[in-house]
């Protein structure tokens, strides 16, 4: 199946890839099972509360983040494809605005290549976030990476 395409020109897009040693299987599994998912996602201290998982085209995924200091980000999303065991894409409901494409490519056995692609409407809208996101994306991979080490301990 082919992968969802959210057009977009280098200036509304934010691109995070990572190469990790573990199956793909694996790495899809931390990205689609809740109870993995909410223990990785977002960035370094985050903690997050799942309100809905439905992980499936038309599906709903709604949750709120926690910040280590304080405030709490409610965030809704609307998954468009679900293809086991090499792509996620959703678009987000909740601002800030922008679609994500998540793909799991596999190199070998234990090494998938992860390309995680945001797509913002505008440029504006990209460079706003931009400074913060980049880092903010390898906090949350390297969250992604303590948590697939527990998954096969």
């Amino acid at each position: 199946m082919a992968t969802v395409t959210f057009p977009a020109t280098p200036d509304c897009e934010i691109v995070s890839t990572r190469i990790l040693n573990f199956s793909q299987e694996l790495v899809f599994k931390a990205w689609t099972d809740p109870n993995h998912l909410k223990n990785w996602w977002g960035p370094k201290g985050f903690t997050n509360t799942f309100e809905e998982f439905d992980l499936r085209p038309g599906g709903r995924w709604k949750f709120v983040m926690h910040a280590p200091e304080q405030g709490n980000f409610q965030n809704e999303c609307e998954f468009v494809k679900v293809e086991k065991p090499t792509e996620i894409a959703w678009i987000r409901i909740s601002k800030p605005l922008f679609n994500i494409v998540a793909t799991f490519e596999k190199i070998a056995d234990s090494e998938t290549k992860i390309v995680f692609r945001m797509v913002f409407e505008t440029a504006e809208e990209c460079a706003k976030l931009r400074p913060y996101v980049v880092d903010k994306n390898e906090e949350n991979f390297d969250r992604l990476e303590a948590e697939l080490d527990k998954m096969i301990v």
